[in-house]
């Protein structure tokens, strides 16, 4: 159990580092103790799914994102630009080698097409 705690924990902590945020200014802004937090991160507490969603509410994110454990963290993208970047790499780390390798050459393909800048 208390490796889901810290694999929870973590992925608050990213996000929260990510919108700039101190625990002490994450618990006010949630609610909580200014200590909460800082346990919550580093696994020593059980936080409730009522405590999660409030987190979540806080970071602006769904609460599933603390359950994605089969990706890194990534910083939340700044643009559309970036957002675009990040679904087409969300796609390809699910694929095969040779899947990623056949779609870097469609695209290669494809940008030929396109007037050069």
């Amino acid at each position: 159990m208390a490796e889901i705690l810290n694999l929870v924990g973590s992925k608050i902590r990213d996000y929260r580092k990510a919108k700039g945020l101190s625990q002490d200014q994450l618990a006010e802004l949630c609610g909580f103790h200014f200590s909460y937090i800082g346990g919550v991160e580093r696994g020593e507490r059980n936080i409730s799914l009522e405590n999660l969603a409030k987190i979540a509410e806080t970071l602006k994110v769904e609460p599933k994102v603390f359950f994605d454990f089969n990706h890194s963290f990534v910083q939340p993208p700044s643009d559309k630009k970036e957002a675009a970047l990040q679904e087409v790499l969300t796609l390809l780390q699910a694929k095969e080698l040779r899947h990623i390798q056949m779609t870097k050459k469609l695209l290669m393909e494809i940008f030929k097409t396109f007037p050069r800048q």
